[in-house]
């Protein structure tokens, strides 16, 4: 049974937090973590924007700080779930030999939703837009874990 699940993100500030926010509600007996292939904002807390948007429906991401993904995180977590393809990719780049942890798209959660990747509302301003597939991503990651 997955135990810990991992987040991943461009910068960690924006999607993998507030998919960690959503899901540690969901899943509290799930350990979560999130983190960015990029190190751009490490030590940052989640962007004020996706803070305020996750604080409106009740989802506080205030504890939460950047931390860039690194190889160690194949042993650490059980599933790490990527927000986009390339991140997917950035972090199979990084995968230790012998490593067998499962990495998945969180779009695949959320399949009636039609989105292929979690758009980053950093650029897009669609904070809330992205909060609703995220949501919907998590909904269907905890059924899986039940």
């Amino acid at each position: 049974m997955t135990q810990n699940v991992l987040f991943v993100c461009l910068g960690n500030i924006c999607r993998s937090p507030a998919a960690e926010g959503v899901f540690r509600l969901l899943c509290p007996q799930v350990g979560t973590d999130s983190a960015g292939t990029a190190g751009y904002h490490v030590g940052a807390p989640p962007y004020g924007a996706m803070q305020a948007a996750a604080g409106a429906r009740g989802i506080d991401l205030s504890d939460l700080r950047a931390r860039q993904f690194t190889p160690q995180d194949f042993a650490r977590f059980d599933l790490i779930i990527a927000m986009d393809g390339d991140n997917l990719a950035d972090i199979e780049a990084l995968r230790p030999e012998g490593a067998a942890t499962p990495v998945r798209l969180f779009t695949d959660y959320a399949p009636d939703h039609g989105a292929d990747h979690v758009p980053d509302p950093y650029y897009t301003r669609d904070f809330d837009g992205c909060l609703d597939l995220i949501e919907a991503a998590a909904a269907g990651l905890a059924r899986t874990l039940r």
